[in-house]
């Protein structure tokens, strides 16, 4: 378990080091803040929604903790491609997983299983949870900054 443990923090510290999908997309058709002012973890999602609600293109900028950025960054992998719908349901799944209301089993979420541990650090949970709150409040319209507290 140490093991695994440990390759689930290189992921983290990977994904914080070489965030993926990093950067200011040009013209999205979204774009919303997100705020921890307890972490000081800040981000700027963009994306690029088609009509049928497929995310075509996703990208993020800002700066946080290590657990934020790599949440940020294994998430827009995830998402990028997916309907919207899918992309919802992957949040209700992650949540349950990092708050420890389910497993958050299921496709595509063997990739975020790195983060499952932050349910152990209540106070960790905000700064994972952050980048999937925006993504939500995106996917639903609602521009206004996503805060944690």
């Amino acid at each position: 378990m140490c093991d695994l443990r440990e390759l689930y923090q290189e992921v983290i510290f990977d994904h914080n080091r070489n965030p993926h999908n990093f950067g200011k997309l040009q013209n999205p058709d979204r774009t919303v803040r997100g705020d921890n002012p307890l972490c000081g973890d800040q981000l700027t999602l963009y994306l690029h929604v088609d009509a049928d609600g497929a995310i075509r293109d996703i990208a993020f900028d800002g700066h946080g903790c290590a657990i934020s950025v790599a949440s940020a960054s294994i998430m827009t992998d995830l998402v990028k491609g997916a309907s919207a719908a899918e992309a919802l349901l992957w949040f209700d799944k992650f949540h349950a997983l990092v708050t420890g209301g389910g497993d958050g089993g299921g496709e595509g979420m063997d990739k975020l299983a790195v983060l499952g541990g932050v349910r152990q650090y209540p106070m960790r949970v905000k700064c994972a949870t952050l980048p999937w709150h925006t993504l939500q409040a995106a996917l639903r319209g609602d521009g206004a900054t996503v805060s944690t507290e």
